[in-house]
């Protein structure tokens, strides 16, 4: 009985010792939760708004008006202005990059009679970078070899002046040119720049429609002006769709001189050090120059970029 007695004293004692510790653990997860509560972060929503987007009612591409009565067209303007909004790294990128070039592009375009508007072109096509299509096509305006020679570029492995952003231009305001005489509107030039004339004269021919709006064309080229115009209206108002960019933020154009040759260059390094500049920083201001060397067996007149001194701090 006795002994009995000392295991069930036992039992009582081992109780209530683990109710003491269940008491404390218990009281040190409650202290976490709360604490962890304290500490939880806010939703991000609480602090971002993302809203549908009025679309202007003006909307039209270089003058042509479009027709937003159409609810399918409606839809697919929609679609751009909100992809375009709210991907809003890649539009304060491009804002960044169109106070540089842009008033390269500009003039050039005046000047050939092309609507201002056709400078979102060249945004739609490459982001105004130059890059490389898996077709083969390159620069800003994305040009395909064989066009750029058509319209009397040079392209080799030595030259490729697809990279030269005034040429490169000059070809496009004559290819768009030729185009307009062609198709009749603008909207349908500019489809026809991304699809090929070829393609877009298919369309029209099975389709038997004359208009961009009309036509069921494939998936880029179905966006590719409502994308223009979508870029257009968010770069001319970016308070407008909730980008706030200071004049600071922009990228600005480093200024140079020219330097003429008809010679062959045999290291472009060497030739950056005479400028005291390096190889970087020579071929960022000529990226049309594709070889560390230049043959120019012909004698043929380059101009090359070099810049003004004071930019680019101790490599000058």
């Amino acid at each position: 009985m006795k002994h009995l007695k000392n295991i069930l004293a036992g039992i009582g004692f081992l109780f209530v010792i683990g109710s003491l510790i269940y008491a404390v653990q218990s009281a040190s997860k409650d202290d976490i939760t709360i604490k962890n509560d304290v500490a939880k972060p806010k939703n991000v929503s609480q602090g971002y708004r993302i809203s549908a987007i009025d679309i202007p009612e003006d909307l039209n591409f270089a003058g042509e008006k479009v027709p937003l009565g159409d609810p399918e067209v409606m839809e697919r303007v929609d679609r751009e202005f909100l992809v375009n909004t709210y991907w809003q790294s890649n539009a304060l990128l491009i804002m960044k990059r169109a106070h540089k070039y842009f008033p390269i592009i500009e003039p050039i375009l005046a000047k050939n009679g092309i609507p201002d508007d056709f400078k979102y072109l060249a945004v739609a096509e490459s982001g105004l970078l130059n890059v490389v299509s898996p077709a083969g096509a390159t620069g800003f305006w994305q040009i395909m070899k064989a066009t750029g020679k058509e319209y009397g570029l040079e392209v080799n492995d030595n030259v490729d002046e697809r990279y030269h952003l005034e040429k490169a231009t000059q070809v496009a305001c004559d290819y768009l040119n030729k185009w307009k005489d062609r198709f009749g509107t603008w909207t349908l030039t500019a489809a026809a720049y991304n699809a090929g004339p070829g393609g877009i004269q298919k369309y029209m021919g099975i389709q038997k429609a004359d208009d961009y709006y009309d036509l069921l064309l494939g998936e880029e080229t179905g966006r590719y002006v409502f994308r223009i115009m979508a870029i257009k209206e968010i770069i001319s108002n970016p308070e407008k769709y909730g980008f706030e960019v200071e004049n600071d933020d922009f990228y600005d154009a480093v200024p140079t001189f020219s330097v003429e040759l008809d010679t062959a260059v045999a290291s472009w390094a060497d030739f950056a050090k005479e400028y005291e500049i390096n190889y970087k920083i020579l071929k960022r201001h000529n990226p049309w120059l594709r070889e560390p060397h230049l043959n120019n067996s012909s004698r043929k007149k380059y101009v090359v970029e070099i810049p003004n001194k004071g930019y680019y701090g101790d490599s000058r």
